[in-house]
């Protein structure tokens, strides 16, 4: 037998605390993104008039992220390894889209200024959540 062999696994790391409120601010976003999206993509009512200058493409991405939000919120409470990287393509992506609404509004695009603070939360909301994932999905090898 050889010593590999003979050494046993590394227990799993215990669960942190930490997961729990986190998953359900992924969860809680997610669900009042897609509320809110919806309301200004698919109805015609007080919601779509009371979002002014939207931005159609912030609007469709930020629905849909919605969706991966929620998907983020259960992988978190069950602790997945993917979560982080799907935490981390969040926040790239909303950057992303971030650095698009700035262009768009640069080149004189209408645009609402609730627009920018709510880009600037999600960024720093999905950013903060991909590095807690990723320190505690992958932690630095011991030296």
């Amino acid at each position: 037998m050889s010593t590999a062999e003979m050494t046993s696994p590394e227990p799993p790391k215990p669960r942190p605390r930490w997961r729990i409120p986190v998953a359900i601010v992924a969860l809680l976003f997610g669900a009042a993104t897609i509320k809110s999206g919806g309301s200004v993509l698919f109805i015609d009512g007080p919601d779509r008039v009371a979002a002014g200058d939207y931005v159609p493409f912030v609007l469709w991405f930020n629905f849909l992220a919605g969706f991966f939000y929620i998907a983020a919120g259960i992988g978190i409470f069950m602790w997945k390894s993917c979560v982080a990287k799907l935490a981390a393509l969040i926040a790239s992506l909303s950057i992303a889209v971030f650095i698009a609404l700035g262009v768009h509004i640069l080149m004189g695009g209408a645009f609402e200024m609730r627009t920018v603070y709510a880009m600037t939360l999600r960024c720093f909301v999905w950013l903060t959540f991909a590095f807690l994932l990723m320190r505690a999905t992958h932690p630095e090898p011991a030296t």
